[in-house]
């Protein structure tokens, strides 16, 4: 048995690995033994402060801070350093305390004497807890700083790194200052507009809440950077790669169109003014504005409700896809109503139709032609091609490309001779709109489809870079359209990625997300896959590609579109549900269930 140490006030310890400490070096199967990490060095202290009104001054040349405030009545100052650094000790961090002020500084490195001089990688990153209506003044070169909490004053300074505070709103007076770049932010709630101030600076400044309120109540936020990203009262996660304010896509404009309000809101805060004016154009008002259409169900083009079938199911009636495999991973065909089980909140609920496999299925196949495949347009035309030469001739394909926007390249048919013809004229080049165009084909090339089969299957990279969607918006968007997704991602070996640097830094995440291309591709594949009841397929050689195209084939024709009734009020949203098949060694995968009721415009 080895042993890890920890090193806690000072005092180092052996302890026995964890099950977060054996997944962690279970990441070292793709880490060269040469970067294999050093045990983290912690440090810990407290800092006692006296008087009501505490201010607290940081100072990171060389990593992180993160600032928490906590309960009122704590009369004291918690720090946590943080180093990879086997070095590091406890003198690396200053943290004096006079009275009701505090000073917490990290020490530059000498680069003269013979002195260490610590790189990215061996930073040190502090996480203090501070009593609630402090003043907090925060100094970092490249760290990301985070500040959350009832403060009463933040003044935070970057050259480069992320500013994000979370700070109550009930009487705010903020200002925030861009010293060399154009502004890059995002925010919870809508800012002033942006001023362009002489020297070239930037600032979005003003007051939110009560403009009298107690002094108690009252809160000051003054963020101040050269070139960084400032978020306020927002998930970093949840932050879309391109934060530039831009004229809004096509593709953006549909998903507006769509009146989910959860979508339209996230381009809203990228690009408020230009959403304000283009809503001011539609028809419907924000009150009644209609929701995501899904894939089987909702109105067509002239209005008209869903069709016969729909019309003739309950309102509480659900629906969803399923696969079913043996234990050699075949697909089984030939299975009715009476083999399924469908367990709600465990609970066995009739299961009143289930659609055979025969029949045709429509499949949208969404091409990535941006600039980061650009050298391999070749490649990718014959990729599709070879796809849909595989797919059955009863089969309609639609094909979509992506790149700074989206472009119909044809819509569903099953004439394979205009598909190779479209298919031959693609062009590439562009920036990567990749999440937009996914939730584009789910409110726009499928919602004419009523009650059949659908399925997308992207082939990409995986890498967006200029979407006015985040991540988790899609996800949620793809979960609610009951679509099955297969995302299908060739990495930089087949199709190079872009020019950006290839290495990453932990220094500031966020920011890295900006400027670089991540390895975030092949976890958001498999989580559009996971969510979606589709596979996910990373190729890794040329040959993989065709054997892909044979299995999304085999499943699509052997899927069972499944409807019962749901225990749930009717209008509700749908509980999740598992599904078996009363016959023993067969496995099913299903997409997420979807209400027939809210397949319909409201």
């Amino acid at each position: 048995m080895f042993y890890l140490y920890v090193i806690q006030r000072f005092v180092i310890f052996p302890v026995r690995p964890s099950l977060f400490v054996l997944a962690a070096l279970l990441c070292l199967s793709v880490t060269p033994l040469a970067q294999t990490p050093s045990p983290q060095q912690i440090f810990e202290r407290e800092l006692n402060v006296v008087g009501e009104s505490v201010e607290v001054i940081i100072r990171n040349s060389r990593g992180r801070v993160t600032v928490t405030a906590t309960d009122e009545n704590r009369k004291s100052i918690s720090i946590r350093s943080t180093s990879t650094n086997p070095a590091a000790t406890k003198g690396d961090v200053r943290a004096e305390a006079s009275g009701s002020s505090a000073t917490i500084e990290v020490s530059q490195p000498l680069e003269d004497n013979g002195a260490r001089n610590m790189n990215e990688r061996d930073r040190i990153d502090l996480t203090i807890q501070v009593p609630q209506r402090a003043r907090l003044k925060i100094t970092t070169v490249a760290g990301a700083i985070d500040a959350t909490g009832n403060f009463r004053e933040v003044e935070a300074s970057s050259d480069t790194g992320t500013i994000r505070a979370d700070v109550p709103i009930e009487s705010l007076n903020y200002t925030f200052l861009w010293t060399a770049s154009r502004p890059r932010y995002y925010s919870e709630i809508e800012l002033a507009k942006v001023k362009e101030q002489r020297g070239g600076t930037f600032e979005i400044g003003g007051r939110l809440g009560d403009r009298k309120a107690d002094e108690a109540k009252r809160v000051r936020l003054q963020l101040t950077t050269a070139r960084g990203v400032i978020l306020f009262g927002v998930d970093p996660n949840a932050v879309p790669v391109d934060l530039r304010e831009r004229a809004l896509t096509e593709a953006a404009r549909v998903i507006i169109r769509s009146g989910n309000e959860d979508l339209i809101e996230a381009i809203r805060k990228i690009a408020p003014r230009y959403v304000g004016d283009y809503a001011e154009t539609l028809p419907f008002n924000r009150t009644g504005a209609p929701k995501l259409i899904t894939s089987r169900g909702g109105e067509d083009s002239n209005g008209n409700s869903s069709g016969e079938q729909a019309q003739s199911v309950s309102p509480r009636a659900v629906r969803l896809n399923a696969s079913v495999t043996d234990r050699q991973g075949r697909a089984i065909a030939g299975l009715t109503a009476k083999d399924f089980v469908v367990v709600e909140n465990g609970e066995e609920v009739p299961v009143t139709n289930v659609e055979g496999t025969n029949a045709p299925f429509n499949l949208v196949l969404l091409l990535d032609v941006s600039g980061s495949v650009e050298e391999r347009l070749d490649f990718i035309r014959k990729s599709a091609l070879n796809f849909v030469r595989t797919v059955g001739q009863q089969d309609r394909i639609a094909v979509v490309t992506f790149r700074d926007d989206v472009q119909i390249i044809s819509d569903f048919t099953t004439d394979r001779a205009l598909l190779a013809q479209r298919i031959n004229n693609i062009d590439a080049g562009g920036a990567t709109i990749l999440y937009d165009a996914i939730v584009y084909t789910l409110v726009e090339t499928l919602r004419p489809l009523r009650n059949e089969r659908t399925a997308v299957v992207v082939f990409s990279d995986g890498d967006d870079n200029r979407s006015f969607l985040p991540f988790p918006a899609v996800i949620e968007a793809a979960r609610e359209s009951g679509a099955q997704i297969y995302p299908l991602y060739v990495p930089s070996g087949l199709i190079p990625a872009s020019s950006a640097p290839a290495a990453s830094t932990t220094l500031d995440p966020t920011r890295t997300r900006f400027l670089t291309l991540t390895t975030r591709a092949d976890e958001e594949g498999r989580r559009f896959a996971g969510e979606t009841g589709g596979v996910y397929y990373p190729v890794a050689r040329i040959e993989d590609l065709q054997r892909a195209y044979n299995d999304i084939i085999a499943q699509l024709r052997t899927a069972y579109t499944i409807t019962y009734q749901s225990k749930r009020a009717a209008g509700g949203r749908a509980a999740p549900a598992r599904v078996r098949v009363r016959r023993e060694g067969l496995t099913v995968r299903t997409s997420p269930a979807i209400s027939v009721a809210s397949m319909s415009r409201p």
